[in-house]
């Protein structure tokens, strides 16, 4: 008797790794979680361990398939998915990263970014890449840390060093790292990849050619042996060595593009929009590269082996549930994330009190470096159920600006939406969006698409699924919201929101 075949995922997010198992109607047979420590060691600092990480996972890979009671030799193809502009360098050597992983969300940057624009232009890095001259993205993070220590350039400028977003760090030492009793064993050093969904959140790589760009390389002063191989995103990127041996890996991606292929989304025009630490809308464009007109991102959506790219236009939002964290860790308003719902749906309004969760600045469509998190509109009458209601509120409302702005740059407005991530759980806030937008909200049965969507992009790879629309039948409809709200009261609040975003631009300016 031939024993089942799975796909497996490792989806490498901002505050935890999970791996997940998947059967081939793409259905969860087990999951293996765990999180890992943040660290914040000044204002606007925000870094993570990467080595921690890679710990996680490998006891996490060995536990998904011991509780789906499968060994390795049944798993056919390991997605890996991830944050995508955190930032990692490591000597290849020892395999220890050289410092602390500069996290996506991090605003350190800020001068070296003004640096930067007096030497070349803004526009020019946003048509070569796609991106705003912003401290989202890896490259300044790069920078920072080769500027950090007087010996790091000069052994990057060596080849001493590697650099990679945490899907390179991560398929690197699963497939050897510097050998796996750490002594750099012939053979056992692991692979330098990355994919083109990574590699185009770097402000390094060109959109057209899908190749790193010297000039650019040049402009920020990285040498090119630092850099990973790019691939395509669903390719063969050899077999894992550690934990277990013998897994072929056969997709690399970044998370919100895994969560576009979870939805099913393969068509141009079809949208997603993920809710998790941060909130991200993408709507595939196709084979063409759309430059958006109204601040959002042109980005990779994926590519096979062999085919063209296809491309996405991308509206980021930085803070989304990592503002329901917040309020739980730092203002111990709430014990789970779960009461936040609980506690909002104690009062029928925000009792005046808006909150703007700029802690990494605004991203889409803003892009304001410098502006700051605020709370405005409180009174007396204000309770912590209004402000529970206002933090879930920021999300809808940070999700109007982004569905604007895609609406405007397509000509053509959103007919409904699909989302996705742990967020969506929250039934109150999913009311909330359908009621901002004046849409319906819909959620699929599996809400987890970023390791869904990986572990996709890996079976679809070593073809155990033929064909990416035999993915249509597994996605099931879990839940619908339609809007409510009177549209007076949709268009005041629409407003004074805008105004808070206003103030927390403003007030980021101060001083300067």
């Amino acid at each position: 008797m031939v024993s089942p075949r799975y796909v497996a995922a490792i989806d490498q997010g901002t505050t935890s790794t999970r791996c997940m198992v998947f059967d081939r109607q793409g259905r969860m047979i087990s999951i293996a979680q765990r999180e890992h420590r943040r660290y914040f060691p000044r204002p606007g600092w925000v870094e993570h361990d990467a080595a921690e990480i890679w710990s996680i996972v490998k006891r996490i890979l060995p536990q998904a398939l011991s509780e789906a009671g499968i060994g390795a030799d049944q798993i056919v193809a390991l997605g890996v998915t991830n944050q995508r502009e955190t930032t990692v360098v490591w000597d290849p050597k020892t395999g220890h990263p050289v410092a602390k992983a500069i996290v996506w969300q991090d605003t350190r940057t800020g001068p070296l970014l003004a640096r930067i624009e007096r030497e070349f232009d803004a526009e020019e890095i946003r048509l070569r890449t796609g991106l705003p001259l912003h401290h989202y993205f890896s490259a300044p993070k790069l920078r920072w840390l080769l500027d950090s220590d007087p010996h790091l350039q000069d052994r990057a400028d060596r080849g001493e060093l590697l650099f990679g977003t945490m899907d390179s760090w991560i398929t690197w030492n699963l497939t050897g790292g510097a050998g796996l009793d750490g002594a750099g064993i012939d053979g056992a050093a692991g692979k330098h990849v990355t994919d083109v969904t990574n590699a185009s959140r770097t402000m390094l790589m060109n959109l057209e050619t899908l190749d790193w760009d010297d000039e650019l390389l040049r402009v920020f002063g990285i040498p090119r042996s630092m850099l990973p191989r790019i691939h395509p995103s669903m390719d063969s990127f050899g077999r894992t060595r550690d934990p277990l041996p013998g897994i072929p890996i056969g997709a690399l991606i970044g998370d919100q593009q895994a969560s576009l292929i979870g939805q099913t989304a393969f068509e141009a025009g079809e949208a997603k929009c993920t809710f998790g630490t941060g909130s991200f809308l993408l709507l595939n464009t196709g084979r063409e590269i759309v430059r958006s007109r109204h601040g959002l991102i042109t980005t990779v959506a994926h590519k096979v082996a062999g085919s063209p790219a296809v491309y996405a236009l991308e509206g980021s939002i930085a803070v989304a549930g990592g503002l329901v964290q917040w309020v739980r860790d730092s203002l111990g308003l709430i014990r789970s994330p779960a009461e936040i719902e609980t506690l909002a749906a104690g009062v029928p309004d925000n009792g005046g009190c808006y909150v703007v969760p700029a802690f990494s600045g605004l991203f889409a469509p803003y892009w304001s470096s410098g502006a700051q998190g605020i709370m405005v509109g409180l009174t007396s009458y204000v309770t912590k159920e209004h402000i529970a209601r206002a933090v879930l509120e920021a999300s809808a409302w940070q999700t109007r600006d982004v569905v604007d702005a895609m609406n405007a740059d397509a000509g053509v407005p959103a007919q409904s939406l699909a989302v996705d991530g742990g967020m969506t759980a929250d039934n109150l806030l999913m009311q909330m969006v359908a009621d901002v937008l004046d849409i319906p909200v819909v959620r699929p049965m599996m809400a987890e698409t970023v390791a869904l969507g990986a572990g996709y992009a890996a079976g679809l790879s070593v073809g155990y699924w033929s064909d990416p629309q035999v993915l249509r039948r597994h996605w099931h409809r879990a839940g619908e919201w339609r809007p409510t709200i009177d549209p007076a009261r949709r268009d005041r609040e629409l407003s004074e929101w805008r105004a808070a975003v206003s103030l927390a631009i403003t007030w980021g300016k101060r001083g300067t």
